[in-house]
Order: structure tokens, then C-alpha cells, then sequence
């Protein structure tokens, strides 16, 4: 087989699911396939670390000037090569060709912008209201991240069911059990997180809940007598400042830290520092977080509904994220109850290690296979 990638994803929006998804997908192909050809199309004098095999061809693309993602990679690539037999557009879908020599797969990983509108940017609904439903026409096969969008997408867009493909996310090898000191030398450090903290780590759509999660918090500490905090990390959108103003009419803007969008470097070593991870979104086609958190041996507390279930299972805590009480009580049970944490540590690590992206690229390799027979 000889297969396209739009590779942009990997460097341009690496950080996010989407972004960890394109560069975890191509890392792993080229790892483990010495068989198919593959052209990837990557930004100019792109750095990358991965030492790409003799089977890994690059085409260069230019950057452009835009300062959104959507938007740069809603112009599509030129496929010159008349040979590609599968072209595979890992981001939603954006930016597939308008004219068709080869077989399209895109990988979609949610549909949030028709389920939930209002959580996301303006600039994304328009192109993914315009725009996937023709690419999603055009489409020879779709892949999605869990079962739950799965079913989402078949019923949106009235897709052959035989022709959507399920392959679950996995956490990256860095987030693993790290030295507890160094890790809260590091989120002091660089940070100013001292002491103990309850992490959130995520965007700051409304749909993730943060409201509800810094209201759940104030009535934690009302409670709990010992010192905790309570940092909500990700890059400060338009919502930021609604959190912060809900923080201080509560008393308890001394508590709730909100650092900012975290490296990928620092990342494990935050997660490592915490007690505690929660994750109470409304709405996930998977969510990487809380798997990230399992793997570095951090108890969790996610949401009952959507996709979490599905991806959390027994490794977490589930809870009714519209249940503001749910979540305070949870939280409270795992900072109060070591056999507790113990248990859910223990279980969080099971589960993790189960998912791997070296499986995420052998399942798609049998999908492009799939596509590529009809």
C-alpha cells in the first residue's frame, strides 16, 4: 500500500488530543510497518524526533500566516502523487482534497460541534458545520477514538455503520510513576504550585465542567480541614475569566491556581505532584487526560456520561458531573481514605496499560487495508 497522511496536526496543534493522536499515529507506523509506503505531509523545516524509515517519504508544505489551526489546515493538500491509494486526514477531517484520486479516511474524533455549539470557538463551528458534512460524503471510511462516538457519528451524518472504525487513544511512554519530589520541585519551580492540589489538566470549554468543579471544591474545603488547592491547568481561552471571577466570588481565590497551559516536558511531572486528578467533563469522544493520569499512578475522579465510561471504565471513579455534590463527596472520600487511594492508583495503572498506541497503528493499518479492498 502506498498512503497519504496529513501530517500538520503533529506539529501545529501538538498538546491537544488531536495533535497527540497525528504525531502518536505516524511515531507508531513508523516503528513497526518496514512493508507500506507512506507520504507524509508535514510543515516546512519541520523538527521533529523521529527518525523515519526508508519506507517514510516527507513533502513539505509551506506555513501559513494564520494564527488558527482550523483555519491553517482547512486549505487541503495538493495530492500530486498519482500512486497514494489511501489519503488519511487525521484532525476532523479539515482540509480533505476537494478532488478525489485515491480513497479518503478521515479521522473524526467527536462530533461536540452539533452535540454541544456553544463550547466551541465560532471560527471552528462555521468550518465544521460547512464543511464535514461533504467530507464526511466523500468519505471511504471514517475512524473514531471510542464506541460512544462511534454511534454519535453514525447517527449524525447517516454513515454505513461497517464503515466506521473504532480505535481507543492510549497515554504517551513519558507519563508513567515519576520521583515525588522532583515532581513537586518541578511544579514549584516553574509553576508556583506548592503543597498539596487537586489537578484538572484540559481546555476551558465550558462543556469541561470547570464551573462545576471550582463550586465542588469550595464545599470540599469547607469540610476538609487539611490545606489543599485546587489547580486548573490549560491554555487561558475567553471562558478564563469566568472561572476566575466564579473563584473569587467564593472566597477562595487564594486556592484555585490557574498556571497555564503546561509543557509537554513539565506535563508528567505535574500530574505526578498531584493527589488527585479530576476530569468532570459533560461531554468527551475520548479524553485523554485521565488516562494520562492513570499512568502516572494518580487516583481519578471522571464523569458517568458520554465516552468517559467507556475509556475510565473501573480504573477511576465515576461520578454524576452535573452532581456538584457527587464531586465534592468523591473528592473528599479519596483524599480521607489511603485503601481507597491505594485501590484506584493500583487500578488506574491496569487500566492504562492496557491501551497502547503501537495497537492504535496495527488497528489502522488493518483499517487502511479494509478501505483499500472496498
Amino acid at each position: 500500500m502506498k498512503i497519504g497522511i496529513d501530517g500538520r496536526a503533529a506539529k501545529w496543534y501538538r498538546g491537544t488530543g488531536i495533535g497527540t493522536y497525528t504525531y502518536q499515529l505516524i511515531n507508531c507506523l513508523n516503528r513497526i510497518d518496514t512493508i507500506n509506503k507512506y507520504l507524509l505531509f508535514m510543515p516546512e523545516n519541520c523538527k521533529h524526533d523521529m527518525s523515519l524509515k526508508g519506507n517514510f517519504y516527507l513533502n513539505n508544505i509551506t506555513e501559513g500566516s494564520s494564527s488558527s489551526f482550523w483555519d491553517e489546515v482547512n486549505i487541503p493538500n495538493i495530492l500530486k502523487d498519482k500512486n497514494i491509494q489511501l489519503y488519511h486526514v487525521p484532525q476532523n477531517g479539515v482540509g480533505l482534497p476537494i478532488d478525489k484520486n485515491c480513497r479518503f479516511v478521515i479521522t473524526l474524533h467527536d462530533i461536540i460541534p452539533y452535540k454541544m455549539p456553544e463550547t466551541v470557538s465560532d471560527r471552528y463551528l462555521e468550518i465544521f458545520s460547512k464543511e464535514i458534512p461533504k467530507i464526511v460524503s466523500n468519505c471511504d471510511g471514517i475512524i473514531t477514538v471510542s464506541n460512544y462516538s462511534k454511534k454519535d457519528i453514525i447517527e449524525a451524518f447517516n454513515f454505513p455503520e461497517n464503515k466506521v472504525y473504532v480505535t481507543h487513544l492510549a497515554s504517551e511512554d513519558i507519563y508513567k510513576p515519576l520521583d515525588k519530589t522532583v515532581s513537586k520541585y518541578i511544579a514549584k519551580r516553574y509553576y508556583s504550585i506548592d503543597g498539596d492540589f487537586i489537578l484538572y489538566v484540559g481546555g476551558f470549554s465550558p462543556r469541561k465542567n470547570i464551573i462545576g468543579l471550582i463550586e465542588s471544591f469550595s464545599k470540599l474545603i469547607s469540610t476538609y480541614k487539611k490545606d489543599i488547592k485546587l489547580v486548573i491547568a490549560g491554555k487561558k481561552g475567553k471562558s478564563y475569566d469566568i472561572y476566575k471571577s466564579r473563584a473569587d466570588e467564593l472566597h477562595i481565590s487564594d486556592k484555585v491556581l490557574f498556571p497555564g497551559f503546561i509543557s509537554i516536558e513539565h506535563l508528567p511531572y505535574i500530574y505526578n505532584a498531584s493527589k488527585l486528578f479530576v476530569y468532570p467533563s459533560f461531554y468527551e469522544g475520548f479524553g485523554l487526560p485521565p488516562i494520562e493520569a492513570m499512568s502516572c499512578g494518580v487516583p481519578v475522579i471522571a464523569s458517568n456520561i458520554t465516552s468517559v465510561p467507556e475509556v475510565v471504565g473501573d480504573g477511576g471513579l465515576l461520578i454524576n458531573p452535573k452532581d456538584i455534590d457527587n464531586l465534592c463527596n468523591a473528592m473528599f472520600r479519596i483524599l480521607s481514605d489511603d485503601l481507597l487511594r491505594e485501590k484506584l492508583i493500583s487500578a488506574g495503572l491496569t487500566k492504562a496499560s492496557g491501551l497502547s498506541w503501537e495497537k492504535t497503528a496495527k488497528d489502522t493499518i488493518g483499517i487502511y487495508n479494509k478501505i483499500i479492498k472496498g
